[in-house]
């Protein structure tokens, strides 16, 4: 289960490493659940027909998306 951990010193430059998170639930459950743990909402990069992903940041402003899960892949297979 990911967390934040908070750290004296300010982000000074862009990210080194692109994170993205594949979930076991829905895209849309943990896009809702991390802000709950920390994480802040950046950008909705979702589309109507069920693809795209969400940006979201940790506490220090590194990015990172949410993919669609394990569950959404599996209704868009069915």
């Amino acid at each position: 289960m990911p967390h934040f951990d908070q750290v004296p010193e300010a982000k000074t430059v862009k990210n080194r490493v692109h994170l993205c998170s594949r979930p076991e639930t829905s895209r849309d459950q943990e896009a809702e659940r991390l802000p709950g743990l920390g994480a802040s909402f950046v950008a909705d990069h979702r589309n109507p027909d069920g693809s795209g992903w969400v940006i979201l940041a940790d506490p220090e402003g590194n990015g990172f998306c949410v993919l669609r899960g394990e569950s959404d892949r599996a209704a868009m297979d069915s």
